[in-house]
Formats: structure tokens, sequence, C-alpha cells
């Protein structure tokens, strides 16, 4: 449904392109493609076409379906460095980031959902003690829903959009993929390499627009939405979702803690802190957004975060080891994280390393703000309790492990979190008490790679997960199948009713049920 026509230093706006959009660099300011940009009444039409071409592709079965997974995997390593250049392009992150973050997910997620896809949506056979069903065969089945819509992220084009169009293919649904509007052309390309890969016209299609207007209207067309994106978005969709009674997976903002116990390994903490925390920019739901450390260790471990990230090269993303923390990859961005700063700035806090001044004068084009660690901050502060989004690192002292539990559950957000101890044992203690959907001990975010377990969030960060056997099923509908094998001719409970009847039925119910437990 979508065209991508290269336009090499175009100027942003102009009228050389009606019914298009610019796709700007974050990390020049320059625009690099053109886009369509299709309106609202694009998603009826794509919807019809989805439909018609489902019933085919799921009649493929699983073995037909993987078999273009597992080639499309192949096309993946084979054309790695496009899909890097794509992503950087759009993203403006460094090239690192989108190699390990995205095209190391990609090729595993293509590989993992067509070797698993089956056996977690085979049928499963059910026992009951329920006596009115004896010879009865239960068997409850999961059948792809249909049309599945999938509204995408600006920060990682594959690994939080078009990654989730993966487990909804397998299922056996049609796809409509709503890129978000700045990072369309990474969607657009691994779109040419299922094609090329084999997967029929239709299965899958990307509706590029503005996503106020052509993501409402893909809500309107589709038997279930998988959106990634800000909380307030994710209610209004989550809204909509229940007035049309389709299935809804959300997720949403994080404002991910990192404890730092008095016996940590310091080393390894201020290392993983300060590389969480920037990677992508900081522009991940899962990074490192605030950090809680033991005041017996606090200086300590500042110094050693201080050192670190005045080390860190923000400069443009050129190629490999240019750099290591790339631009924004949208200007509102760069507002925000200005705005957190400043707050944190005026009611008392230090900025140690980076802040406004230091990037000022270092790139005159492009959306850009230094890695920046914060110090005597408090939960008075922007910084400590909204998602920032950027490549901030706010350090926080606590009294002990205590103060630190409650402030990383006094959010309402709850995706992923931190500790670090060499007390494994008091770690995972304190690991269970955090209020989120992942937590882990003397790492932080990898957790997410784990394609076989749920990655989802707690509170105001989501409902439903990705990954694990829930990550594929929630594109998926139940049908229980009830096949009576063995029977009477005529069963005890139909009519016409009797008193024997009654009383049979009565002493049958003592002799299954009635050996409860005794007082």
């Amino acid at each position: 449904m979508s065209t991508q026509e290269q336009v090499p230093d175009a100027p942003p706006a102009g009228g050389e392109h009606p019914g298009q959009k610019p796709v700007i660099a974050p990390a020049t300011g320059e625009t690099i493609a053109w886009v369509d940009d299709l309106g609202a009444d694009a998603a009826a039409p794509a919807a019809a076409r989805g439909r018609a071409v489902q019933p085919a592709w799921e009649a493929l079965g699983f073995g037909g379906r993987a078999r273009v997974m597992r080639r499309m995997q192949k096309w993946v390593t084979e054309n790695s460095d496009e899909i890097v250049r794509t992503i950087v392009a759009e993203t403006g992150k460094a090239w690192e980031d989108a190699f390990i973050a995205e095209v190391l997910y990609a090729a595993a997620a293509f590989g993992h959902w067509a070797e698993h896809a089956e056996a977690l949506l085979a049928d499963e056979k059910v026992k009951t003690a329920n006596p009115l069903l004896k010879g009865k065969r239960i068997v409850v089945r999961h059948a792809p829903l249909g049309l599945v819509g999938v509204i995408a992220p600006w920060n990682y084009p594959f690994t939080n959009g078009f990654g989730d169009c993966v487990p909804a293919l397998m299922a056996g649904n049609s796809v409509l993929l709503k890129p978000a509007e700045k990072t369309p052309l990474t969607s657009l390309l691994l779109l040419r390499g299922l094609q090329e890969c084999g997967m029929p016209d239709g299965v899958l299609q990307v509706l590029t627009g503005r996503g106020s207007v052509l993501g409402e209207a893909i809500l309107d067309v589709v038997d279930m939405i998988m959106f990634t994106g800000s909380t307030a978005v994710g209610r209004q969709i989550g809204r909509r979702a229940g007035e049309r009674l389709i299935p809804c997976s959300l997720e949403l903002g994080g404002k991910d803690p990192f404890i730092v116990c008095a016996d940590a390994d310091l080393e390894r903490a201020a290392s993983h802190a300060v590389y969480y925390s920037m990677f992508n920019g900081g522009q991940t739901c899962i990074s490192v957004e605030r950090v809680y450390v033991e005041a017996a260790v606090h200086d300590e471990f500042v110094a050693k975060v201080v050192e670190k990230a005045r080390a860190l090269r923000n400069e443009q993303p050129t190629g490999p080891g240019a750099t290591d923390v790339g631009a924004l990859t949208i200007a509102s961005q760069v507002d925000t994280v200005r705005e957190h700063v400043e707050d944190a700035r005026r009611k008392g806090a230090r900025i140690a390393v980076g802040g406004e001044e230091a990037g000022t004068t270092r790139h005159e084009d492009g959306w850009w703000y230094p890695p920046t660690v914060l110090v005597d901050v408090d939960h008075s502060m922007e910084c400590m309790t909204e998602e920032t989004f950027g490549p901030t690192l706010p350090i926080m002292k606590v009294a002990d492990a205590e103060e630190a539990i409650r402030l990383a559950n006094d959010s309402p957000y709850g995706l992923m979190a931190s500790v670090f101890t060499k007390d494994v044992t008091k770690g995972e203690q304190i690991a269970r008490r955090l209020q989120a959907g992942t937590v882990h001990v003397n790492d932080a975010l990898v957790g997410y790679t784990a394609l076989e377990a749920p990655m989802g969030g707690w509170k105001d960060s989501g409902l439903g997960t990705r990954h694990g056997a829930a990550g594929i099923r929630k594109y998926a509908q139940t049908q229980t199948l009830v096949v009576s094998r063995l029977h009477l001719k005529r069963d005890p409970q139909v009519y016409p009713y009797d008193g024997r009847i009654y009383r049979l039925l009565g002493r049958v119910a003592k002799l299954v049920y009635g050996r409860g437990a005794r007082d």
C-alpha cells in the first residue's frame, strides 16, 4: 500500500511530492525519502485485501508459514548492512545500537517463531472430572483471529513494531502494520524482504501515514490491535478496543528503577547504569531511568558513573564505531529532556556530566542532547517521576535497600527494574518485591531478548505481553471442541424429568463431590 522514493538532499518541504510525506534524518535534519501519506480512507480497502488472502495463508499451515520465516531469517543476515543503514538513517541511533537491538533481534525472532509457533498453538486435550462428560473428547484449539493491526513506535522500527508482526503472521493472521510516521523506511524494507522470501501479497501490508488519522482508522477495521507507545495514547486505544469488543495488547511507558546495594560490584553496576540509560539515546521503554544507591557507596558509584559518562562520544552515526550515543529521533523529545534536566537543576540537582550547555555548539542540525548525569535528585523532580526517554541518568542517594524498594515502587509504571548486589539470594528477594513485569539481578534490559519468556508491564505500563507462549496466543482465539464418542442411548439429565433421576443425580453428586476436607 505504500511506496518509497529516495530523494537525496531534497528539502523537507515543497509541493513536488503531492500525497507524500518526507522522512527526515534526525542526525542531520535532511530529507532522505518520501513515503505515501495515506489517509483514513486507506484502511478499509487494505482490510478487505488482508481478509481476502488470510484463509490461504492460514491454509499453508505452520510448516508453510515457517518456511517463509526461515528464509526471511537468512535474508536478514545477508542484508544486515542495508537494514542497519536504513534504521540509522531514519532514527539517528548509533550503528551498534541498530545492529544489537534490531538486526540481531530480527534474526532471532524469525527463527524463534518459525520453530515454536506450532507447539505453542497446538491443540490441547482437556481432562475433566465432570461425570456428565465421561466418554467425551474435549479439545481446545487456537485459531487465528483473522486480521491483526500493529501500531508501531518510532524508537525501534523493527524490534517494537515489525517484530510484533512475526508471531501474528505465524499464528495464521493477516496484518496491517502502521509504522511510526517518522520512521517508516525500516518496515518498508522488511516488507520487501518478506515478499522476496515468498510471502503472498496482501498478507502483510505496511500503511504509512499520520498516526492520529490512519492509526484510528486501522483500529476500526481489525480484529485485534497491538500498540507500543505512550500510556496516554494507549488508554485511548484501549477505550476504543473496548467499545468494539476486540482484544488489544498495549506495551506502554516505563520509568525503570535501578537499585545499587552497598555490597554490589560497583564497577559492573556503574557500567550497566551508563550503558542501559544511554543505549539508543535513552529512547527505550525499558531504559534505566532512575538510580537508587545506598549511602555507603553512593559517592564511589557516582565517581565511576561520571568517569564513564564523560568518555561517551555523542557524534554523527556515520558508521560502525563512529559514536556511542547518537541523535534523538524526534524533535519533541529534545524538549522533554531539556525540561526534565532544567526542572531538576532548578530544584537543587547538580549536573555532573552533560547538560544542554555541553551540546549547544556541537551539532548545528538535527535533534541532539548530550549524555547527562544528574545527582542530588529526589522525587520532587520530573526526572525521577516522569518518563524522560532521553540520554539522562539521575542518581539518588538512599539510606538502605528498604528505602530504595519503596521509592522504586512509588511510580505509576512497572515495566522493568534492576537490583545489583553480590548476594544473589538477597537480590532475588528484593526483585520479588519490585512492582515490574521483568526484574534483573546484576543485569539490566537484557531480559527482553529471552523470546521464550513473557515481557510485559504492570500498572500503567500496559496490558498483555510479548514473547513467550502468551506472546503468540494473544493473536489467536480459543475454541473448545466437545466430541461425544461413547455415550448412553439416553442421557440421564435430559427430559422428561422425574424423581428417580433426581435422586440418582444426587447420589452421584455425593459420590463425586462429597469427599471434601473435614474440619
